[in-house]
């Protein structure tokens, strides 16, 4: 009875009248690692494998558009965190600033703790912005090694209040498939609908490095060069899109051109402090961007005239340089393909497997 009541209270919620919207389709991704002490190998794999996991999601399109990926992170079962809160913190709400998604990875350090999966699925369920549209994928993706029934809020609950907003509960357990069974992981997604996964959080991130790589960085340079910052942050932002370069860089120059293969595609977005998509998207007027104190060198000083057209001279020089490297990378793709390649039983290969029949059900497609 409890867990109807649950149903019937979050059914209410979800099927509350939709809004009428020309927006694109959305496929949001709440990502709840754990953090404790033996956690490193998959913050390491979470870290190496982001932009793979990015381009995966952005083979798929529905009406033939491409959907617009948001992603929230959580992490939980650390003891640097609020035993009040149950060792839970939400370290970013849904975004579509990929940057600041690449940035939190590479903050997060192990330490602890106490692994509690109910609270940090149930946090999610309620703090997040979860789309009301039927046909949009909402995702928990929670990856940890301790027992899934810890902490005060029964992970029946959490999973049964998902399934009502229509929000997939995808477990992945960072261990052997059959201990993880034990340790209540599949039931968890057995009730959320989801897929159980398990995967190896110890091996070692791998790349195959390709004869395109090279061209593919001296291209991302240039399409870095596009993007013209605006706004009290933009500055920073900015600095922060070389630092993440930086960052893939660290693991190897395939998973650099990775990177680059996301920035030429349409989940890379970045109006909050780029003029050229701003101004594209209508997240600010020509008028306001004359206006701004807060500019790139490149603007200051500038008629509006000059500004409009120096604008869509780059938009045009990024829209060229995406086409570039998206080209490159189907010749990229194909000699990966050729290779030998072992992707099982890792963080990237457990959310592709899991994303790949979820996004076929809500009518997503792979693109031709």
């Amino acid at each position: 009875m409890k867990y109807l009541m649950i149903l019937a209270i979050t059914l209410m919620a979800f099927t509350s009248p939709e809004k009428t919207t020309n927006s694109p389709s959305k496929i949001q991704i709440a990502l709840l690692l754990d953090t404790s002490n033996s956690m490193d190998g998959l913050i390491e794999q979470a870290k190496g494998k982001l932009w793979s996991i990015v381009n995966e999601f952005g083979r798929y399109e529905k009406d033939k558009a491409v959907p617009q990926l948001e992603i929230a992170l959580f992490e939980y079962g650390n003891d640097g965190l609020k035993a009040n809160e149950d060792w839970i913190r939400q370290i970013t709400a849904f975004t579509t600033d990929l940057d600041f998604i690449s940035e939190k990875l590479f903050e997060l350090r192990t330490y602890g703790g106490s692994e509690y999966c109910g609270s940090v699925i149930h946090d999610a369920n309620k703090s997040l912005e979860w789309s009301n549209r039927k046909d949009d994928l909402r995702l928990i993706f929670i990856a940890g090694n301790e027992g899934f029934n810890q902490g005060s809020f029964n992970y029946k609950d959490a999973c049964h209040e998902a399934i009502g907003k229509d929000i997939t509960v995808n477990t992945i357990f960072c261990g052997d498939y059959e201990q993880g069974i034990r340790e209540l992981w599949k039931e968890g997604a057995l009730i959320g609908k989801g897929k159980y996964i398990n995967i190896d959080q110890d091996k070692s991130v791998s790349y195959i490095e390709t004869p395109y790589d090279n061209e593919i960085d001296r291209l991302n340079d240039k399409l870095n060069d596009t993007y013209i910052w605006y706004g009290k942050s933009g500055a920073d932002k900015k600095i922060n899109q070389s630092r993440q370069d930086n960052n893939a860089a660290s693991f190897s120059a395939a998973n650099k051109a990775e990177r680059a293969v996301s920035k030429s595609s349409g989940n890379y977005k970045n109006a909050h402090w780029d003029a050229v998509d701003a101004l594209d998207e209508g997240e600010i007027e020509l008028e306001e961007l004359v206006q701004e104190e807060n500019i790139a060198p490149e603007l200051k000083n500038k008629s509006k005239e000059e500004i409009e057209k120096y604008l869509k001279e780059k938009k045009t020089e990024r829209g060229d340089i995406q086409n570039e490297i998206t080209d490159l990378n189907k010749k990229r793709m194909t000699y990966i393909a050729n290779q030998s390649n072992d992707k099982d039983n890792t963080l990237e290969s457990a959310i592709t497997q899991a994303v790949k029949e979820l996004a076929t059900a809500k009518g997503f497609t792979l693109k031709k």
